[in-house]
């Protein structure tokens, strides 16, 4: 497996304070990576318009997906992506590009939000609160995934944070969530299993983990995963799966001196997931 990186450094989905710091976590995180093996999707200067819908900035929103469209189409047979935000909004591209690629992958998604709202049940009217629904094919039409993602081919991790709409959801759906306290390698291996599935798309946004592991994210939230779980979940699921692309998330430090006290971190997350087999 050939790994690429693709740097894309969206803030526009985020509904956080620090949703502009993404562009600087992103930039720090690409400062790491061997260039001949990066790219870059800019996302656009201005905040974007939403269009009249329920969805604040939709327009950059399009415009970074169809940018990032672009992008991994452009890669070359036998490469597999590795996106590296910016918010949750940019997995509208990646994640339908590996439903395309590989339509038996199991979308395991690390998050400590369900990101399953729709405009109809969001508070922020953030994006990066919907765009695992918009995936699912639900919510805001002109960004509905299409392939859509069968909700029983996803597995939720360390969720702990979700509205009540995404409650009801997941209390009426097929979608398989394990919250924080359960998570443990075998338990997610027998998840996957469990969808039929023959490879992973690996989404990581970082608040997953415990605000005591990292500090740099803009939504953080008590009572999450070590990064020790991460790294153990991560190594399973790579000894029994390919996968057929990632992405890690949600890096908004409080300043560029402030990333390098989380960067050790992020650094063993990525070596774990695209280090050989």
């Amino acid at each position: 497996m050939a790994w690429r990186y693709v740097v894309t450094p969206q803030w526009q989905g985020s509904g956080s304070s620090r949703a502009m710091r993404l562009i600087d976590g992103a930039e720090a995180i690409k400062g790491d990576l061997p260039a001949r093996l990066t790219i870059e999707v800019d996302a656009p200067i201005g905040a974007g318009d939403s269009l009249g819908t329920g969805v604040h900035r939709l327009s950059s929103i399009i415009t970074v997906r169809d940018r990032l469209a672009d992008a991994l189409d452009g890669l070359d047979a036998g490469e597999t992506p590795l996106v590296i935000g910016g918010d949750c909004g940019v997995e509208l591209a990646a994640v339908t590009r590996a439903i395309r690629t590989e339509p038996d992958t199991c979308v395991l998604w690390f998050d400590a939000h369900g990101d399953l709202n729709t405009p109809d049940t969001s508070r922020s009217s953030a994006f990066g609160g919907m765009v695992l629904r918009s995936l699912l094919g639900d919510g805001e039409p002109l960004i509905a995934a299409a392939p859509a993602v069968d909700p029983s081919r996803v597995v939720l991790v360390g969720a702990r944070a979700l509205d009540d709409g995404e409650a009801d959801y997941l209390a009426g759906g097929s979608l398989h969530s394990i919250s924080a306290a359960d998570v443990d390698a075998t338990t997610v291996v027998d998840a996957i299993a469990a969808t039929g599935a023959t490879s992973v798309y690996l989404h990581l946004d970082l608040d997953v983990l415990d605000p005591a592991e990292i500090a740099g994210v803009g939504s953080g939230e008590p009572f999450g995963l070590s990064l020790e779980t991460v790294l153990a979940v991560i190594g399973a699921v790579r000894a029994r799966y390919p996968l057929s692309g990632g992405a890690i998330l949600g890096f908004a430090p409080e300043s560029l001196a402030a990333a390098v006290d989380d960067l050790p971190a992020i650094l063993r997350i990525l070596s774990a997931i695209t280090s050989s087999r």
